[in-house]
């Protein structure tokens, strides 16, 4: 495999973290430069023994390398990235800065393959809407799902998917022992769910898990016309298992349901269906860090730089 070097700009956070720890199993990428996403901030010693000092944010330093991550705050990323590309360098974007914006290939990899294979911008997507877009868009893209009804996206996240940044609402003491549902009709990952699976009928509710990392989607749709639960249910579960027989970080389940720490620290998605009632249940777990962000970033710059898809991921 040849050798290929990448800046990560944003190296002290969560997505950054653990970009530098996929990166150490990588054979054909190394991180060579990490930086913080601001230039006034000190540089940060690492705390790994095979972790580099994270510096200052130096824009020409992305001249050294063949390809850039930006996993900075929301709103940060643009300038950062419009420089980057300025200079010839693949660039994936784990911020929502382009998510929305047709100036950027919307980075769900398993959906998106051949449009990443000439990209130059990837906005990576959100980890709620990684965990429900997989699940949802072949059945989508096949009519599985009642034309009329809601579809309702119960999810659950670990505090992670909150940033580094500390606050009232995910300080420890406030987290442990306790669960609750947040940004109810308002949460920003909505616009971004229902543009890319192209409906609006998606009813999104996020809660935070007392648990570091880790997301959990439950989701609840009608069958299409007089078509039982059951009957749909293993339509749907067909359907799936079908699209992602080839991809290496989907598995659908025959049977039982997806947990937590299945998933944590892989770039995997598990994904299973079931009838209830009326209605067919479909859940999906991922790590928010890892197919959430981190991973499924990875994953993409792989395709961006002709490496192996699946390299640092395994």
């Amino acid at each position: 495999m040849s050798s290929r070097t990448c800046a990560i700009v944003g190296a002290s956070g969560y997505t950054g973290r653990e970009l530098l720890r996929l990166l150490t199993h990588h054979s054909g990428l190394a991180a060579t430069v990490a930086m913080t996403a601001r230039p006034d901030t000190d540089p940060a010693p690492p705390r790994l023994p095979h972790e580099p000092t994270v510096d200052r944010l130096d824009l020409d330093r992305l001249a050294t390398v063949d390809g850039v991550f930006l996993c900075t705050p929301h709103g940060a990323a643009a300038t950062i990235a419009r420089h980057a590309i300025a200079l010839g360098k693949p660039t994936v974007d784990l911020s929502a800065d382009f998510r929305l914006s047709d100036e950027a290939v919307y980075g769900l990899t398993e959906h998106k393959r051949d449009e990443l294979a000439a990209a130059q911008l990837v906005a990576n997507p959100g980890c709620y809407p990684t965990s429900i877009l997989l699940p949802l868009l072949p059945l989508l893209a096949e009519s599985l799902i009642g034309l009329a009804a809601p579809i309702v996206a119960d999810s659950k996240s670990g505090v992670s998917g909150a940033g580094k940044a500390a606050s009232e609402r995910t300080h420890f003491g406030n987290v442990h022992e306790n669960f609750l549902a947040y940004g109810v009709g308002t949460h920003r990952h909505t616009p971004e769910i229902h543009r890319h699976a192209g409906t609006e009928r998606i009813v999104f509710t996020p809660h935070l898990l007392p648990a570091f990392r880790g997301i959990l989607s439950t989701i609840y749709v009608t069958p299409t016309g007089a078509t039982t639960a059951e009957h749909a249910a293993k339509s749907m579960r067909d359907c799936l298992a079908t699209r992602y027989a080839q991809e290496p970080f989907v598995t659908v389940y025959a049977d039982g349901q997806p947990e937590l720490c299945c998933v944590q620290h892989t770039n995997e998605c598990h994904i299973a269906v079931a009838a209830s009632g009326p209605l067919v249940v479909i859940t999906a777990a991922i790590d928010n860090l890892g197919k959430g962000a981190a991973g499924q970033a990875l994953q993409n710059m792989n395709l961006l730089l002709d490496l192996p898809e699946t390299a640092g991921l395994l």
